[in-house]
This record gives structure tokens, C-alpha cells and sequence, in this order.
């Protein structure tokens, strides 16, 4: 499976760099051009095939942040990274505004929690001509976690991500540079987590590469009863989960051990490496 230089055949794992001051995990570590160069070298070392630029966090209770605090924390980083490597990179936001910006100093991704809801983001991503991935989220993330409810999780996540993919191809952006993400975490209950997770392969059947980001996620301590730091061995055996239902893309803090897992999980369903042109 390809999209555009990305393919994913065996799975791949896109690195997380927060260049923020409140995400959940690692809010602030990465704050700053050198810190954030240093992280992303490791990560490239480790593994990653995708970096995931963020300057906005979208945890549960979150605050917003202005188009220009946004653009100030992820422009000088991507041209940092663009300036010596030429590893795809990714734009988490959903400002349209931040889109552009980001595509023109390097981006190749626009990784959106809205699904390109935003008023001007779907034209955004039409006018760069960038692959976009999809997210699934019900109510904003400041209120997001306030008793989410559905009647049936799976169909209901399944069909708006169905509408939004007609809505991209709608303006302009083809089927074949999407990509699904049902989001883990995102207005849902552990219970909704879990369904979600059991049904990746009607995802899949999509035809659509699927990306899961679970990484070090409340759901894993809601089943482990452990705090974010010990939440390693679940996010490892949910990729490793994740890839064996059928994910093309796994989204992590811990690139080295989830690498290692993916990898792992693919060769047993016997996914053959990646070849060069």
C-alpha cells in the first residue's frame, strides 16, 4: 500500500513531537528548535518513517491556541527538520492557516482530530495537494470526555468518516491521498474505545490505510490501573493489536520499543518488507 512517498507495506510508525507546554504526555519536554531537532534525530534513528508535528494540544480539557501561537511553535521546528532530513512530516492541526504554512515549509501530511470541519480546511488541503488523515471526534476537547454516548459506536464512527471522505473528494481531494483514524480517545468511553478497536478490520475494508493512535492513552490506564508513565507494555501490545486487525499506520511516543512491535506483528502476518524503486 502506498500514498504518495508513504507506503505501508509492512506497517509503519509515525513519531510524536509535541511542541507544546500542556499535552498529556510530554507537554513541553520539546519546546524549542534544538530540543525538538534532538528528539526527532532519535526518532529517525529508532524508526520512525513519519514525524507528527503538533503545536496544539488536543488532550481532554485542553485550552485553544491562537493561529499565530500555533504557526510560532510548529513553522521554525519543520523547516528545522526539513533543513536535514528529508523524512515525511506531519501537520496535527486543524487550522487551516497552520495547513498552508506548514505544507510551504515542508509538511507532506495534514493530520486533522476535525476531519478538515474547520471552516476554508478542506480547500486548504485541496489547493497543497497533500494526503490528509481523518480523525473521528465527537464534541470539542475541552468537553470531549463529558459522558460521550452513541447507539451503536462502530456505525456511527464508520459513517462519518465515510461523509467526510465524500466531502474531500467533493472539493477536490481523491480517495487515494486519505487516510482513517477512528479516534481512540476522542469522546469516547473505554467501552467505545474497546469497540472501536475490535472493529479496525471494517476500517480497513474501507480500502483506506488506517492509522491507530492509542499511544500511552487513558484506555490503557483505565484497563491497567497504572499512571501514563507505566503505560508502555499496553501501548505496545495495542500496536502490535492494531497492525494484526489491519493498520497501516501505528502513532507513538515510544518509537524504538513500538517499532519493534510493529515489525513483530507484521512479519507474523506476513507482510513482506519494503522495497526500494
Amino acid at each position: 500500500m502506498k500514498l504518495g512517498s508513504l507506503r505501508f507495506n509492512p506497517p509503519i510508525v509515525m513519531g510524536i513531537l509535541n511542541v507544546t507546554p500542556d499535552s498529556f504526555s510530554d507537554g513541553g519536554r520539546f519546546i524549542g528548535r534544538e530540543a525538538a531537532l534532538r528528539r526527532v534525530r532519535e526518532m529517525i534513528a529508532e524508526g520512525a518513517q513519519i514525524i507528527d508535528v503538533g503545536g496544539e494540544s488536543t488532550r481532554p480539557g485542553a485550552q485553544a491556541v491562537s493561529v499565530e501561537e500555533e504557526l510560532e511553535r510548529v513553522i521554525p521546528v519543520i523547516e528545522a527538520i526539513r533543513s536535514e532530513s528529508a523524512i515525511p512530516v506531519s501537520i496535527d492541526t486543524s487550522k487551516p492557516e497552520v495547513m498552508r504554512a506548514a505544507v510551504d515549509a515542508g509538511a507532506s501530511l495534514v493530520n486533522d482530530v476535525r476531519a478538515l470541519r474547520e471552516p476554508g480546511a478542506l480547500a486548504a488541503v485541496a489547493e497543497r495537494g497533500v494526503p490528509v488523515c481523518l480523525m473521528h471526534m465527537r464534541g470539542e476537547p475541552r468537553t470531549m470526555q463529558q459522558a460521550p454516548r452513541y447507539d451503536d459506536v462502530v456505525a456511527e464512527v464508520l459513517a462519518f468518516l465515510e461523509e467526510r471522505v465524500a466531502a474531500c473528494e467533493a472539493a477536490g481531494i481523491p480517495r487515494e491521498r486519505i487516510i482513517l483514524d477512528p479516534g481512540f480517545g476522542f469522546g469516547k468511553t473505554l467501552d467505545h474505545n474497546l469497540a472501536l478497536f475490535r472493529a479496525l478490520p471494517r476500517f480497513a475494508a474501507t480500502g483506506l490505510p488506517v492509522l491507530v493512535g492509542v499511544s500511552r492513552k487513558s484506555m490503557i490506564g483505565q484497563v491497567l490501573e497504572v499512571p501514563v508513565a507505566e503505560r508502555l507494555a499496553g501501548s505496545l501490545a495495542l500496536a502490535s493489536l492494531a497492525v494484526w486487525l489491519g493498520a497501516a499506520i501505528v502513532r507513538s511516543h515510544d518509537v524504538r520499543e513500538t517499532v519493534h512491535a510493529v515489525r513483530m506483528a507484521a512479519a507474523v502476518r506476513g507482510e513482506s518488507p519494503q522495497q526500494e524503486d
